[in-house]
């Protein structure tokens, strides 16, 4: 019967597959097939599939899932009158039938399925470790390693998120299950601690985003949460007394407490992810400025007065500058009496302000007039301590600060920047952020009163027209004191100042100049005619000044279109005036009178107007004058004049350079202009006095060319032909001492700093042994050994130390160059070096500093006649050929007696004890030439390449065999070939050895290489020994070279220490981003243009090292084709990549991001004073 009973299950859930599949839906189990009718309810799709989930783990919890799920499936729909529900109830029951028969007994309990659920929850959560799966997703999210691998972590989301929705539907199913029976029933059945995990786990299914700390979740991983100044700063955020009490249909996360974010949010109706990445970020400040102010820790920190009060000024600074350029009070009465709570809850309101302002943001003094407004809204609240909504906030369809604050301004900034004909309207036509920030400028902003009026001209909308757009009739509000037109008067008008300088110079050199350098009343009277010259050329940029302003004069600010005019009178007059009083005072020296009292009245006018200038922009541009100057705004003439001389901004004005900056800056710019001069008059001005004269003074009857202008008038003509190519060099060779000047000065700062000392490959490689000592010096990191090391005198040891620590840095750089397919698997194993850990007596450096040195030193050594000394002497002279030689020497004996240093082996192991100890008896006797066949080296380096060449492979009986045979060659040769020393002092020894070897005994056992670091040694010296070509070019790659070159370069550049990251002022990294492609797809690479041309392809041709380079690291041939990698999808990925990072600056961004967490773990790993180094580091 069982049988029949299987195979009828068996044929409904086949049916309901069916049904659900031929409506053209996924198959999935019972919870598949819900009709759509009823699919708007998905706690029966969500309990159905439960009960296929735990179908084969427990039947009956199954069945009573099912049941619950056909209870709610009639009640949404009693006569089955919606479509396919009749026919997905007949299944249904069908299904709980034959799982209710498999039940022992016939009648169904209530209360039993609720201990059955219960139970059985206890039993799954048990069973999958519900808290370990999220703590091991926690930790491997938050460690930043599951970049290598995504499956990883998306595989235990996935299952996470699978078992706690289980969870949850079972406690839902409970709660329903036990409102059927008693309270007090229910209360024994569901125990409160049972609720209390019911509710966690509930919490925990959906996935609560978080930047930094997780403060709206729990987390066992994120050591931040627990560091004393962030708990500090979250506990002053909580509910304090002074707010109103929130109501009770407010909602809240389990895992935290109210805080005022919450009541702004409530007040004010801010989107919910605004509050959650505001309260974080409020967090981070405040707990950085904590850290700053280096207070002891205490059991239950306490946030510190003054980390709130510099955030909140750091905070409001534009706020408060806004308030009293405008001469408002703030929000605050008095900030001294503003309590802390108070400071954070203005802090708080600001930030939820910035965070969902989008494009408003660009707009910064209208978030001081909403900051303002809404600060009173807040305060008004507050002391009618009645938690309400705010007014301005408020409509129709709920709170939202977003629809009803921010919405209006940001439409009507959108509105005018559609309408700007993608650039081709006027720029008088239309508004630009600017324009909206500068009408925030004055105390007229507040006719747009709070809520906004939306009628104001501020709100009205252009009006487009088919061309260029209309002023709205004169109602909208439209520029305010600045006006754009394209035009090339701009390179007059832009630099004003600058011309106006170079000609009042040129004229005044070429008056001395022809006065024969002498200065007399003649050339006084002459000089001051720069008088003239200086007003007509301010007329000159006030006329420009009004033709600019034309087509906005309507829609501008009165005050800038009154000041523009009033300039243009002003100069108009003085222009006048001075000239008028000029051209008398040279008719009064002319008839002889040089005491002429016009030409004093005009030196005397000429001063007054002179000084004035001087003083006031004295008073403007001295860095020591500015606060005298900005105390003095309050005096309406010193505005005038400050008004006058410049249009008065809200921008800019606190933003002056340092008194010893800007005497260094005058300072480099009078060498600058002093050389210019000095060449202008000398080699341009000068020389050409006298031949002016000569052309002047030359009476040319008769012309070849008709002249209107040079005939009867001192060859004018022929002499502005001379003097106008000196004049266009004067005028634009400033920029050539400007050049040379900074090039020099430049050298010199990059002298002082050591800027540049790598500079080529060939350099790296010469300096390349510094660079462990100046990277532990640059680390600034006190470690205790290294300390005691050097003032011990030991100098190898601290250098091996150093060369440990200073390893694993240079190779995660060497990696990295790998990963990002710079250089190949070849480049990466020359550029690797040793740890440095190991028993050797020496340093070892990367292979590409020694490749090729041994062969060079064995013919140097087989080429030989001199004595031991001048031998050592010559391959001394290249320290890296001596360091490979002195490697090899005691490489070979390490690895040698690792390998016979086994049972059985004394006599294998006595040999190469006895051969070194002889070469060190006759090095120390100088004559290694006379005890050894130097000629013979070529065959012992033949015998220790092949016995290596065995040893770095994986041990098999007969690679043993061979290493033995290998071992008893290389035996044979030095016992026979090669070495002549006197071995009757150690006879005894040498009879064993032979005795051992003619026996077969001698190497007959040996200990295979298995320790990693012995292996890695092993293969190190057979690459010494067999790589024969120079290093000297690698990387050939020149973006490899310009990243390492730029690392050494780094080393030995004088840099400030830096503070640890915990004391580092807060910063942010803004990316800009709307819709680039960050991640090329397969389509978009493969896609070809109008020339046939795909992304992939002209990036193979670019890069076509790198894309060699990455085939290999995936293991592909170099000459694969991309279409062979389609039956991999981790090599598409893989691909995509490799493309992206070269075709896309913000997949490079995302990736370079990542560089910094490695470097910190990589600093973590050295191994002395670790705790020092972490408490530093963080």
């Amino acid at each position: 019967m069982s049988r029949v009973e299987d195979l009828w299950e068996r044929l409904v859930r086949a049916a309901l597959r069916g049904h659900r599949a031929a409506a053209g839906r996924p198959a999935g189990g019972i919870s598949a097939n819900v009709p759509s009718s009823l699919a708007n309810n998905r706690d029966i799709d969500d309990i159905l599939r439960a009960a296929d989930e735990i179908q084969d783990e427990d039947p009956n919890v199954s069945r009573v899932l099912c049941e619950h799920a056909y209870s709610l499936a009639q009640s949404l729909d009693p006569n089955s009158e919606g479509r396919g529900v009749l026919q997905f109830k007949t299944g249904l029951m069908s299904v709980i039938k034959q799982k209710l028969a498999k039940r022992e007994g016939g009648t169904i309990d209530r209360s039993q399925d609720i201990t059955l659920l219960q139970e059985f929850y206890k039993r799954y959560r048990e069973r999958h470790n519900v808290d370990k799966l999220r703590e091991e997703e926690l930790k491997l999210r938050e460690s930043g390693v599951f970049s290598g691998n995504l499956g990883e972590l998306e595989r235990k989301t996935v299952k996470r998120k699978k078992v706690l929705a289980t969870l949850k539907v079972l406690g839902n199913v409970l709660e329903q299950l036990t409102k059927e029976v008693s309270p007090e029933e229910a209360d024994r059945l569901i125990p409160k601690e049972l609720k209390r995990m019911m509710e966690t786990d509930a919490a925990m299914t959906e996935d609560i985003a978080y930047n930094i700390i997780p403060l709206d979740t729990t987390s066992t991983t994120n050591a931040i949460v627990s560091f004393p100044e962030v708990r500090a700063a979250v506990s002053a955020l909580k509910y304090f007394r002074s707010l109103p009490k929130l109501p009770g249909n407010f909602s809240l996360p389990p895992t935290r407490s109210v805080d005022l974010f919450d009541f702004l949010h409530y007040t004010f109706g801010f989107q919910q992810d605004n509050v959650s990445n505001q309260r974080e970020h409020i967090v981070l400040l405040l707990a950085n400025e904590q850290t700053r102010l280096s207070i002891p820790e205490e059991p239950e920190p306490i946030l510190d007065e003054a980390a709130v009060q510099k955030v909140f000024l750091k905070s409001l600074d534009n706020y408060i500058k806004w308030c009293n350029y405008l001469d408002i009070p703030p929000v605050w009465s008095n900030l001294d009496v503003v309590s802390k709570e108070k400071k954070l809850l203005f802090i708080s309101l600001y930030f939820l302000i910035w965070g969902e302002a989008a494009n408003i943001r660009f707009v910064p003094e209208c978030l001081c007039y909403i900051f303002h407004h809404m600060g009173r809204e807040l305060e008004e609240i507050l002391r009618q301590q009645v938690a309400q909504p705010a007014k301005s906030c408020m409509s129709d369809n709920g709170v939202s600060f977003l629809d009803q604050v921010i919405c209006p301004v940001y439409d009507v900034i959108a509105a005018e920047a559609g309408n700007n004909g993608n650039g081709r309207a006027p720029h008088s036509a239309w508004r630009n952020y600017d324009d909206f920030n500068e009408y925030f400028w004055s105390r007229h902003c507040f006719k747009l009163g709070w809520p906004w009026r939306k009628n104001s001209s501020f709100f009205l909308h252009p009006t487009p027209s088919k061309n260029i757009l209309k002023s709205g009739g004169g109602k909208r509000r439209g520029k305010t004191s600045f006006v754009e037109h394209r035009t090339f008067l701009h390179l007059y008008h832009s630099f004003h100042r600058l011309w106006m300088f170079l000609f009042m110079f040129f004229q005044g050199m070429t008056i001395f100049a022809f006065n024969n350098e002498r200065f007399n009343f003649k050339t006084l009277r002459e000089v001051l005619s720069l008088g003239p010259t200086y007003v007509m050329m301010k007329l000159i940029e006030s006329v420009l000044d009004v033709i600019m302003m034309y087509g906005a004069y309507s829609t501008s600010r009165r005050v800038a279109v009154s000041r523009i005019f009033l300039r243009f009178i002003w100069f108009s007059i003085a222009s006048v005036f001075i000239c008028f009083l000029y051209v008398k005072a040279l008719e009064d020296n002319s008839n002889q009178n040089s005491n002429s009292t016009v030409f004093r009245i005009y030196v005397v006018v000429l001063a007054i107007y002179a000084g004035v200038q001087f003083f006031v922009s004295f008073l403007l541009r001295f860095p020591a004058c500015h606060r005298l100057t900005n105390r003095c705004d309050s005096w309406p003439v010193v505005r005038f004049i400050k008004w006058m001389h410049q249009e008065h901004y809200y921008v800019g004005r606190g933003m002056y350079e340092g008194t010893f900056d800007f005497i260094k800056y005058m300072v480099f710019w009078l060498v600058v202009l002093g050389g210019k001069f000095a060449f202008a008059y000398f080699l341009l001005i000068r020389p050409l006095v006298e031949p002016t004269r000569s052309i002047v003074d030359m009476d040319i009857q008769q012309y070849s060319w008709h002249d209107f202008v040079s005939k009867n008038n001192h060859n004018a003509l022929t002499v502005a032909s001379l003097w106008a190519p000196v004049f266009i060099v004067y005028l634009f060779d400033t920029h050539l001492f400007y050049t040379v000047l900074s090039a020099i000065w430049g050298f010199l700062l990059g002298a002082r700093d050591r800027l540049g000392e790598i500079q080529s490959l060939d350099a790296m490689h010469k300096r390349f042994e510094e660079f462990p000592e100046a990277f532990m010096d640059s680390l600034h990191v006190p470690l205790r050994n290294r300390a005691s090391l050097l003032s011990s005198g030991l100098v190898l040891e601290r250098n091996k130390a150093d060369a440990a620590r200073f390893a694993p840095f240079w190779n995660e750089i060497i990696k990295n160059l790998r990963e990002e397919d710079y250089i190949t698997n070849l480049e990466m194993e020359l550029f690797l070096m040793p740890k440095n850990s190991g028993s050797l007596p020496l340093v070892q450096w990367p292979l590409f500093l020694l490749a090729s040195k041994i062969f060079l030193a064995k013919d140097i050594a087989v080429e030989s006649k001199d004595s031991q000394d001048e031998l050592w002497d010559r391959i001394s002279r290249d320290d890296y050929m001596q360091y490979a030689v002195e490697e090899c020497y005691y490489a070979i004996k390490f690895v040698l007696t690792s390998i016979l240093d086994d049972e059985g082996n004394d006599e294998g192991k006595t040999w190469v004890e006895r051969v070194y100890e002889d070469i060190r008896g006759s090095v120390a006797k100088r004559s290694i030439n006379v005890d050894v066949e130097l000629n013979k080296l070529p065959l012992v380096i033949q015998k220790v390449t092949a016995l290596m060449g065995i040893l770095k492979k994986e041990h098999t009986p007969e690679l043993e065999s061979g290493a033995v045979k290998a071992i008893q060659d290389l035996y044979d040769v030095l016992r026979l070939d090669v070495l002549r020393f006197n071995m009757r002092e150690h006879i005894e020894t040498w009879n064993i050895l032979s005795k051992a070897r003619n026996e077969g005994r001698l190497f007959s056992k040996l200990k295979w290489p298995r320790d990693p670091e012995l292996k890695e040694l092993i293969k190190r010296l057979h690459s010494l020994l067999t790589i024969k070509e120079s290093a000297a070019t690698v990387p050939k790659n020149l973006e490899a070279r310009r990243r390492l070159e730029f690392f050494t370069n780094s080393l030995f550049m004088d840099m400030p220490v830096t503070k640890p990251v915990r004391e580092m002022l807060s910063f942010s990294v803004f990316t800009p981003y709307y819709s680039e492609t960050v991640l090329y797809s397969m389509s978009e690479l493969l896609k070809k243009n109008e020339d046939g041309i795909s992304i992939l392809f002209y990036l193979q041709k670019i890069y076509p090292d790198e894309w060699k380079n990455f085939l290999a690291r995936i293991g592909r041939d170099e000459n694969a084709s991309e279409t062979e990698l389609n039956d991999n999808p981790n090599d598409i990925l893989e691909l995509r990549f490799w493309a992206s990072y070269r075709g896309q600056t913000l997949a490079r961004t995302g990736r370079d991001d990542g560089v910094k967490i490695q470097i910190l773990y990589i600093v973590l790993d050295i191994p002395d004073d670790r705790n020092k180094l972490l408490k530093r580091i963080n």
